[in-house]
């Protein structure tokens, strides 16, 4: 038998590990996405800097670098057979590889000449494509640090006193709602489906996770705020529109569709969730140490999360190229936003947005692709550029990539009840927004 005081040494020395890890990691997470530091005259978080760091150092392997990754993305699906899974995953697969054919194009500049007014394929490139393809790399290997140490777990205990009333949804899910923000949608949605699965998640409430929830990353709003010239106030940004997503969440779960979506179980059976008793500080510890403990070593973790971040970013560039591109010749060359943005007018002009018309377009161009609506109010006023961006992570849906998610997952919702979230979401943050950007900017 192990001699009790060497046992107890034992877990001592495993426990002091244990609160390391769950400090340190998370530390070093927190302040890559979150603190502002100043280096060379400009003031922004640790991991813009090591964007603007990579995009100075290696000017000219960059497009390169794009080129391979989109050319990866466009045949993955057809390598994992996933391509012809359904209608959705046939359409989004076709649009990859036009993604790939426009990449050649601007990469070694041939095609046609509209392509390379500055406003279209260059401006995607250059603005969009290539900073989503180095940020998203490097974020994931800082995500393994915020997320894979226990600070989720530790947040998601103390937070659940509030997800039932406010989000009707279990306690466990404000660990899908922080991954999905600063993760990413693709890491919310694993979660979700897995835990839906499990019978942990009515059918209600994994939809409500799902479109409520499952918005576009931290690393992602960086590229927004970068595109709109936000990055000086970027945690004014982050932080509002984080209150914001959640606002508008709270009130679509109290309107159709989604508070009349069924209650039922994915197999019929279900685990509703245990109510934290006693000291609820106690039990978050308990839950970050067990995280903490049961986490993958570091170099293992950070590998896992560079080969996630490697793999999102090829599924999304040459969407975003393709969908992308359709999107800002249908808002150049045609009226078909101007006439979806005039569901939104009415709101835009009675908050009294600068050049609400625009504003209203923005708004209707998000469907297509979120970061499209940064791409038309870049020279718009400050007021305008910030109610935009933080509309594009809060409507949440959009077509280029979150719709297909969903679509992949097991969790029963249609595209029809999809779109009719996605204008209420849309109308709600216009209203909300507006006034706190003429209050704060």
């Amino acid at each position: 038998m192990e001699n009790p005081q060497r046992v107890a040494l034992k877990n001592e020395s495993t426990n002091g590990k244990n609160i390391l890890k769950f400090l340190i990691y998370s530390f070093i997470g927190a302040f890559t996405f979150f603190i502002p530091i100043t280096l060379n005259g400009t003031s922004t978080i640790p991991l813009d800097h090591m964007v603007t760091f990579v995009e100075e150092t290696v000017p000219s392997i960059i497009p390169y670098y794009i080129l391979l990754v989109i050319i990866f993305g466009a045949i993955y699906p057809f390598i994992n057979k996933t391509w012809n899974k359904d209608a959705v995953n046939i359409g989004l697969s076709i649009f990859k590889i036009i993604g790939m054919g426009v990449a050649f194009m601007l990469v070694f500049d041939f095609g046609p000449s509209w392509l390379f007014d500055p406003d279209m394929g260059p401006f995607l490139f250059d603005s969009l494509v290539t900073s989503v393809g180095i940020l998203v790399p490097i974020g994931a290997v800082f995500l393994a640090l915020l997320v894979g140490y226990g600070f989720l777990e530790f947040i998601g205990v103390l937070v659940q006193p509030i997800m039932r009333p406010v989000w009707k949804t279990p306690g466990r899910s404000a660990i899908d709602a922080v991954a999905s923000f600063v993760g990413s949608y693709s890491i919310g949605l694993l979660i979700t489906n897995k835990v839906f699965k499990e019978g942990k998640y009515t059918i209600k409430e994994a939809t409500i996770i799902a479109t409520g929830f499952s918005t576009v990353s931290a690393t992602f709003m960086i590229v927004v705020a970068k595109t709109l010239g936000l990055m000086d106030i970027w945690n004014t940004y982050f932080w509002v529109t984080l209150v914001v997503t959640f606002l508008v969440t709270a009130i679509t779960v109290r309107i159709w569709p989604l508070n009349k979506m069924s209650d039922e179980y994915y197999d019929g059976e279900g685990l509703p969730e245990q109510k934290v008793k006693g000291n609820r500080f106690k039990e978050a510890w308990k839950q970050g140490m067990e995280a903490s403990e049961s986490a993958l070593p570091l170099l293992k973790n950070v590998l896992l999360n560079l080969k996630d971040g490697i793999i999102m970013t090829a599924a999304i560039l040459p969407s975003i190229l393709s969908v992308g591109l359709l999107g800002l010749v249908l808002a150049t060359y045609t009226p078909v936003f101007d006439i979806l943005g005039y569901i939104f007018l009415p709101f835009t002009w009675l908050v009294q947005l600068p050049e609400p018309l625009l504003a209203a377009k923005a708004s209707a161009i998000e469907i297509a692709e979120m970061f499209l609506p940064a791409l038309l109010v870049t020279n718009a006023a400050l007021v305008t550029k910030f109610v935009v961006a933080v509309l594009s992570v809060s409507a949440i849906i959009f077509f280029s990539a979150l719709v297909p998610c969903i679509l992949s997952t097991e969790i029963p919702v249609s595209i029809p009840k999809l779109l009719v979230i996605w204008v209420e979401r849309t109308i709600l943050t216009i209203v909300i927004v507006t006034p706190i950007a003429f209050l704060l900017l």
